[in-house]
């Protein structure tokens, strides 16, 4: 299994709470999990690298556990409690230096664990109905976090007393009457202290700290349809968003404007991701895909088949085309292991149903008729 992981570039978290890989050189597809106690209870809601040299990753469960799975091992080496089931899902889920964790769920708790400890040794409360809570990738301690009729909030850990930028909601529209806001999705604009977000009611906001104004420094509309997730471009001046319908555009941000739509999705999309380095960006939701798309000229590079409903994915920081350091003479199978296979290859006999005798057909049942008749008609000659 070891061999196997290594190859992957590209990780999945489905709805069956199986941990998916994906080789997009070898185009192979793996599962990591034990699929003889598989439940929805373990359905993974979120994954992020455990360490800068991605050795490791973590996985959030539903049911409140974060398992640590080895990619050069290939199988999972810890699990530990960071959560209750009724305080909701995981909307975040990110690492900090010395071993910690920080994680928050949908109902506003986020939290820091240290490795040595059950118990958080940091708690904030960010508000209720919480959808995403990001980490910045420049200052670890900074984070994130919004939701349905919760504001962004930007949290500095060392200081969670209170939060050090909270947005101010938008001006009523022409008819005096209030604009809700549901954030979905936000990300940190790298060499700047700007925050982008994409909200339930299919709007894009960029908001600046740095400056007096609380308010959107920006605003721009995509579609008809709510935003689920977005993610910024090695490039940079651009921002990636999916809704609900499987749409995918590219956003201008420095005057808002739709530059360019990616095409070939059937289902609503969960998440997507950009590379950090190359001009891609892979994506995955309820139709039970990966794609991989060109942000260049919006062509479809990739597209494998999961079998499961896709909540979240990974993307390594390596090429996408590079198989990890393995060889060909290592034993890989070429053979895709799908989930289902493994169920029923892992139940238990109960006994051989016995066959039913099949119904004889129309053809079948006319021959005896017509050899009865013609026997009626020798004894009457």
């Amino acid at each position: 299994m070891g061999d196997r992981s290594r190859l992957c570039s590209v990780w999945l978290g489905s709805e069956t709470g199986i941990l998916k890989g994906v080789s997009v050189s070898r185009k192979q597809a793996f599962n990591f999990c034990n699929t003889s106690h598989l439940s929805r209870d373990q359905e993974v809601r979120a994954l992020c690298w455990g360490d800068p040299a991605e050795s490791e990753l973590l996985v959030g469960s539903v049911d409140g556990t974060v398992k640590t799975f080895s990619t050069e091992k290939g199988a999972f080496t810890e699990s530990r409690r960071c959560g209750d089931p009724a305080e909701g899902c995981f909307t975040g889920l990110a690492a900090l230096s010395g071993s910690a964790l920080l994680t928050c769920g949908e109902s506003g708790t986020v939290r820091v664990w240290r490795e040595d400890s059950s118990e958080p040794v940091t708690e904030l409360d960010a508000g209720k109905n919480v959808c995403r809570m990001r980490q910045s990738p420049v200052d670890q301690h900074k984070v994130a976090t919004g939701g349905k009729e919760n504001g962004l909030k930007i949290w500095d850990l060392e200081r969670p007393e209170k939060s050090v930028f909270t947005a101010k909601n938008l001006r009523d529209d022409w008819l005096d009457l209030r604009r809700p806001h549901w954030v979905r999705d936000m990300a940190f604009i790298p060499d700047s202290d700007k925050v982008v977000t994409c909200t339930g009611y299919h709007q894009v906001h960029m908001f600046d700290p740095s400056s007096p104004q609380r308010r959107p420094v920006l605003e721009a509309e995509y579609g008809e349809y709510p935003l689920t997730t977005l993610s910024l471009p090695a490039a940079g001046n651009m921002v990636v968003v999916g809704n609900t319908h499987g749409q995918i555009a590219m956003l201008d941000l420095r005057k808002g404007l739709v530059r360019s739509c990616l095409k070939g999705l059937a289902g609503g999309v969960r998440w997507l991701q950009c590379h950090p380095s190359q001009p891609v960006v892979a994506s995955c939701g309820l139709d039970r895909f990966l794609r991989i798309h060109s942000l260049e000229d919006r062509k479809l590079l990739h597209k494998v088949y999961l079998k499961s409903r896709l909540n979240c994915l990974l993307l390594a920081s390596r090429d996408l085309e590079d198989g990890g350091g393995a060889t060909e003479g290592e034993g890989v199978s070429q053979e895709v292991k799908e989930e289902e296979d493994e169920v029923w290859d892992t139940m238990e006999q109960v006994g051989e149903a016995e066959e039913k005798p099949k119904r004889k057909t129309t053809e079948e049942e006319e021959e005896p008729q017509k050899k009865s008749k013609k026997k009626r008609k020798k004894g009457q000659d």
